[in-house]
């Protein structure tokens, strides 16, 4: 079983994150598809022939999918996102200012008591994101 985040973009902003989040987590943007393109009985309307009806960008054996939301479905992100986790604490912070850039700061990136660094933020497309590089914890002690 493979889990996967799907995210909807408002506003045909899906092929500039995904391109961003490509630039930034170093993957490989895959089988994008416009409206246009979809095998439909009818065409797509003009307004959104050209915007992203799905798009796969893969980050080593992880993916991440989106498509720009036709504005009837386009509504708000809440309830979940977007986590990454790193091992090294710059890192963590260089993609952390990368994808905060123009978006809203819900946490700084910080210490924290589990981890190096920790922060959440809302990208500039609406994404929730939180950046993650763990403390290295210890075993504990054998009985």
């Amino acid at each position: 079983m493979l889990l996967n985040t799907y995210l909807h973009f408002p506003n045909g902003k899906c092929r500039e994150a995904f391109d961003l989040y490509a630039r930034v987590l170093g993957g490989k943007v895959e089988n994008v598809m416009t409206y246009g393109e979809m095998p439909m009985d009818k065409p797509a309307p003009d307004k959104v022939k050209n915007q992203i009806a799905h798009a796969r960008l893969a980050i080593g054996e992880q993916l991440l999918m989106g498509s720009d939301a036709p504005p009837e479905h386009a509504q708000p992100v809440s309830g979940f996102s977007v986590n990454v986790s790193v091992d090294d604490p710059k890192e963590a912070e260089r993609i952390y200012k990368a994808l905060s850039e123009g978006g809203e700061i819900r946490m700084a990136i910080q210490e924290t008591f589990w981890a190096q660094r920790f922060g959440m933020f809302v990208d500039r497309f609406g994404t929730p994101w939180m950046v993650n590089c763990e403390k290295r914890q210890s075993m504990g002690k054998a009985a």
